[in-house]
C-alpha cells in the first residue's frame, strides 16, 4: 500500500510569497505543490513556470478549475510545466472528454473537483468512465464556513470509484488523519499550512497525522460551545474584517482595559439612568450571557455600577455593554470585569422600572436582538447576528490565520506594503 500524498495548495495572490512557503513545505514532508486558483488568476501561467523552475523534481498541480475550453486550458498548464491539471467535475461531458484527450496528448493527469456537485457519487462514477485520473472530494471555503464537511463527502465516495480520491477543504492535523482512515489517497491542505506562522511545524504535524492515522479526533463540542471557543480566540478587528466592517459599536470602549468577553445577548432597553431593568436582566441572564443595554436619552446618569457588577459576576454573566454611562469604576476595575460603555459619570439614576428586557434594541448604532453574539476586547465591541454566528466566527479565524502568516513575513524582514503588493493592487 503506497503512503498517502500530501498536496499543499498555495491559495495566495502573491507569487513571491508562495515560493518560500512551498520550499518550506517540501522540506517538511509535502509531496505535491498546487498552484491555487487565486494564485493562477493573480499571476497567470508564470506561477506554473516558476514552480517548475524552482522545484524540478516535485509534482506540480495546476488548479485551473476548468469549466470550458478543456483542450486549451490543459495545454497551456501542461506546457507551463504542470504534471496534474484540475477541472471542475460539473463541467459538461464534452469539456471533460476534450480535457482528457488533451491530458493524454501532453502527458499530464486530470483531477476533477467535485465542489458543489449535486450528486457527487454518480458524477464521480461518470468521470471515471470518461477517463479522469483523480477525483477530489472538495468542500469550498464558503461552504465550510456554514458547516459543510469535506470528510462527509469523502465518506460518501469511498469504495464507489477505482481511481485515486483526494480530499480538500479545511483539513488540519486532526482531520488529515481522519481522512486517511476514511480511504483518501491524497490529502490537500491549504490554509492550515499556507497561513501558518510556522509552515515547517504545521506541515510536519499534517505529515505525522497522515502517517499515524490511528489517533482519534477530540470529542465534538455542541454548536454554541464551538462558537464561543472560536470567538474567544479571535479579536474584534478579526471579526470586523470577516463582516466587511459591519457590526462594530463606535464610541463604546472597555472601561477595565485588557479584558475579553463573548456570549449571547440579553438585551435591555432603559431610559435616562433608570437602573431597574438592567439589574432585573441579571436574573434573566444565563451563565455566559452578555447584557446589552441601551440607556436612551443621554450619558449624564449611570444605570450601572459596582453592586450591579458584583451581582452579574455572581450570576456568571460574561460581560456588559452599555450605550450610556457607568460609575464606580475603581471598584469595577479591581474586579477585572468585561464592562463596555460610552461614558463614566458619578451620578446614579433611579429604579423606576421603565423599559423592556429581551426585545430588539439599538446599541452603539447597531441593531441587537436577543441571542445575537456579542464580542468585546480592548479594540471595542462587535455584534454578530445569531443566524450567522458560526459562519462569521469561522471567517474571523481565517482572518487571524492570514494575519499570523503576514506577521511572520514582516518579522523575517518584509514590510506590510511589500507583502500586500499594495502598488500592484491599487484601484485603477
Amino acid at each position: 500500500m503506497k503512503p498517502a500524498v500530501l498536496q499543499v495548495a498555495l491559495d495566495l495572490l502573491e507569487l513571491k510569497r508562495a515560493v518560500p512557503i512551498a520550499r518550506e513545505a517540501i522540506r517538511s514532508g509535502a509531496d505535491w505543490i498546487e498552484a491555487g486558483t487565486p494564485l493562477i488568476k493573480s499571476e497567470g501561467m508564470q506561477v506554473i513556470r516558476t514552480l517548475r523552475d524552482q522545484f524540478p523534481d516535485t509534482t506540480i498541480v495546476a488548479d485551473m478549475k476548468i469549466a470550458d475550453t478543456g483542450t486549451m486550458e490543459v495545454e497551456m498548464a501542461a506546457k507551463a510545466g504542470a504534471n496534474i491539471v484540475c477541472i471542475l467535475a460539473d463541467a459538461d461531458d464534452s469539456v471533460i472528454a476534450e480535457a482528457v484527450r488533451a491530458a493524454r496528448l501532453y502527458g499530464v493527469r486530470l483531477m476533477a473537483d467535485l465542489i458543489n456537485v449535486r450528486d457527487p457519487v454518480a458524477r464521480a462514477k461518470t468521470l471515471e468512465t470518461l477517463g479522469v485520473d483523480i477525483i477530489v472530494a472538495h468542500v469550498g471555503i464558503d461552504q465550510q464556513m456554514i458547516g459543510k464537511n469535506s470528510l462527509d463527502l469523502l465518506n460518501s465516495l469511498t469504495g464507489e470509484v477505482h481511481i485515486p480520491i483526494a480530499v480538500a477543504g479545511g483539513l488540519d492535523a486532526v482531520t488529515a488523519g481522519q481522512a486517511i482512515r476514511s480511504g483518501a489517497d491524497i490529502i490537500i491542505v491549504g490554509g492550515w499550512i499556507v497561513r501558518s506562522a510556522d509552515v515547517v511545524g504545521s506541515t510536519q504535524k499534517i505529515r505525522e497525522s497522515m502517517d499515524n492515522p490511528s489517533v482519534q479526533p477530540p470529542e465534538k463540542k455542541d454548536l454554541d460551545e464551538e462558537i464561543h471557543s472560536i470567538l474567544m480566540q479571535v479579536s474584534t478587528p478579526n471579526i470586523s474584517d470577516a463582516m466587511h466592517r459591519k457590526g462594530a459599536m463606535p464610541g463604546i470602549v472597555s472601561v477595565c482595559g485588557n479584558v475579553k468577553m463573548a456570549g449571547k445577548a440579553v438585551t435591555v432597553q432603559t431610559f435616562a439612568g433608570d437602573w431597574a431593568k438592567p439589574v432585573e436582566a441579571i436574573d434573566v441572564a444565563k451563565k455566559g450571557d452578555v447584557l446589552v443595554i441601551n440607556n436612551d436619552s443621554g450619558i449624564h446618569v449611570a444605570p450601572w455600577g459596582e453592586l450591579a457588577t458584583l451581582s452579574a459576576i455572581q450570576k456568571g454573566v460574561a460581560g456588559v455593554v452599555i450605550d450610556g454611562a457607568v460609575r464606580d469604576i475603581d471598584d469595577i476595575r479591581a474586579m477585572k470585569f468585561p464592562l463596555f460603555a460610552r461614558a463614566i459619570v458619578p451620578n446614579a439614576g433611579e429604579p423606576k422600572g421603565f423599559g423592556e428586557i429581551n426585545t430588539e434594541i439599538t446599541c452603539g448604532g447597531q441593531s441587537v436582538n436577543p441571542g445575537d453574539w456579542i464580542v468585546g476586547d480592548e479594540s471595542g465591541v462587535v455584534v454578530i447576528p445569531r443566524e450567522r454566528a458560526y459562519e462569521l466566527a469561522r471567517r474571523a479565524l481565517e482572518v487571524k490565520k492570514t494575519e499570523a502568516r503576514i506577521r511572520e513575513e514582516i518579522r523575517q524582514g518584509s514590510t506590510l506594503s511589500t507583502v500586500s503588493e499594495l502598488i500592484k493592487w491599487e484601484k485603477k
